[in-house]
Formats: C-alpha cells, sequence, structure tokens
C-alpha cells in the first residue's frame, strides 16, 4: 500500500481516528494535511511526530461546514505541496444531541443532518475539480455502524450518517468513469477520547459481545482507510466496510 507522491486531506485529522489515519497515510507515503478546528496544539503535534518519522505534513484550520474556509483549505493544499489533491478522509466530528425521539426536536435533529452531510457535501465538492482534471482521486467517508444498527439516543447521530452512506453512492456512480472512487468506513464503538469517558463495565460488555473480544483501537480504522486509499483498492468503489470486530455483520 505505497502512497508515495500522493497528496491527502484528512478533516478532524488531529485526533482520534483522524490522527491515527494522518500518521499512518503519512507513514506510507503521502504528504498529509491535517485539518482541524479548533485544537491547534493537538494538529501541531500530529504534524510534528509525522515530521520526526521523516514524513511530510501541514496543519490547516477549517470549519469544514464553511466554504470560504474550505476554499482556502484547497489553495493551502495546493500551494505546500504541488498542485494535486489525490485522498480526501471526510472524517471530522459534528457534534450532536443524544436523545431519543420523543424528547428530540426537529431543531435538534435537522443540526445533525445539516451539519453532517453539508461536511461531506462542500468538502467532495471542493476536491472533485482536481481528482476530475487528473483523472484519478480517492474519497474515503468515516461513517459508523449507528447509521444500520440502531442504539437508544442515537437517531439524529445515525440518521446522518444513514445520509452519508448513501451520499457515498453517489459520488461513487457518478464520479467512477473519471477515475474517482469513493467508499465508507463504519466504525463500531473504538478507544478515542470519546470512549474514555464510557464505564469501564460498559466497556468490558463491548469486549464480551464482540467476536474478537475487544474494542476498536484508531490504528484499526487508519488501516482500513489506507487500504481505500491506495491502489490496492482501484477496483474498489461504493463500499461499505464495518470495522468493528465482528460486533455486526453483512
Amino acid at each position: 500500500m505505497n502512497l508515495k507522491g500522493k497528496i491527502a486531506i484528512v478533516s478532524g485529522g488531529s485526533r482520534g481516528i483522524g490522527r491515527a489515519t494522518s500518521k499512518t497515510l503519512a507513514q506510507r507515503g503521502a504528504k498529509v494535511i491535517v485539518n482541524y478546528l479548533n485544537n491547534q496544539d493537538a494538529a501541531q503535534a500530529v504534524v510534528d511526530a509525522i515530521h520526526s518519522n521523516g514524513g511530510e505534513a501541514a496543519a490547516f484550520q477549517a470549519d469544514v461546514r464553511n466554504e470560504s474556509q474550505i476554499s482556502n483549505l484547497i489553495s493551502f493544499t495546493k500551494e505546500t505541496f504541488g498542485g494535486r489533491i489525490d485522498i480526501l478522509v471526510n472524517n471530522a466530528n459534528v457534534p450532536f444531541v443524544r436523545k431519543p425521539f420523543t424528547e428530540i426536536s426537529w431543531s435538534e435533529f435537522a443540526q445533525k443532518l445539516n451539519d453532517e452531510l453539508k461536511a461531506a457535501f462542500t468538502m467532495t465538492k471542493a476536491v472533485i475539480p482536481s481528482m476530475i482534471e487528473q483523472e484519478y482521486g480517492r474519497i474515503i467517508y468515516i461513517s459508523s455502524d449507528l447509521g444500520k444498527y440502531p442504539k437508544p439516543d442515537f437517531i439524529a447521530h445515525g440518521t446522518a450518517k444513514g445520509g452519508i452512506d448513501t451520499f457515498a453512492k453517489y459520488i461513487a456512480s457518478e464520479f467512477g468513469p473519471l477515475g474517482i472512487t469513493a467508499n465508507v468506513v463504519a466504525p463500531g464503538a473504538t478507544e478515542t477520547d470519546a470512549i474514555s469517558r464510557m464505564p469501564e463495565q460498559v466497556k468490558q460488555a463491548f469486549r464480551k459481545n464482540t467476536p474478537l473480544r475487544r474494542m476498536a483501537q484508531p490504528d484499526d480504522l487508519a488501516a482500513v482507510v489506507s487500504f481505500l486509499a491506495s491502489d490496492d483498492s482501484r477496483f474498489v468503489t461504493g463500499s461499505y466496510t464495518l470495522v468493528n470486530g465482528g460486533m455486526h455483520m453483512e
């Protein structure tokens, strides 16, 4: 899975799955733009780690829902690494309200749908022209198994991720003839900062009910993303890949 010479943007690249993905892509030869929103220090730490391992990376602040900021991100990427954009990992976390349907308001529900889908729409819209011009591109959308397998109080998040799953198929269909692939990676419970706040007995239950008897680590997701970003996946598009240790199977 050699990514030497490829240019990648990882949205939400400073933490969790995005951080692991940024590092893994760089280890495999890609030049990586680590996009972040609020935590500059965390983003710079990722860049520094990549540099210390001989890779190339730069951090850039941009809200993935803001067209003008994303335009600046694209310009920065091209100026920094030479004009191409080969890989987009659409990963930025969008906050959401956890409530049952009986308690959630339309505005709370719609906020998650609008933010999640706008982020995917805006980022894709921004990179597609370059990918069309070079007749090459790899787009990977980080979704969630909650888009297909409901859990209590996650109706806003799960519905939004279900929208991402469908959106990716349309992108794959429309741009496949132009050499661009689009695929979905759907994590289960992954040991990131957010999961660290989960009670230990809940984590143990996840591990016990997962055939591989552990929770996912960010590196587990990053490895799958790297495959889909590489030419080893050249005939894979429109796919939906669960990375949950067998908690749910298809």
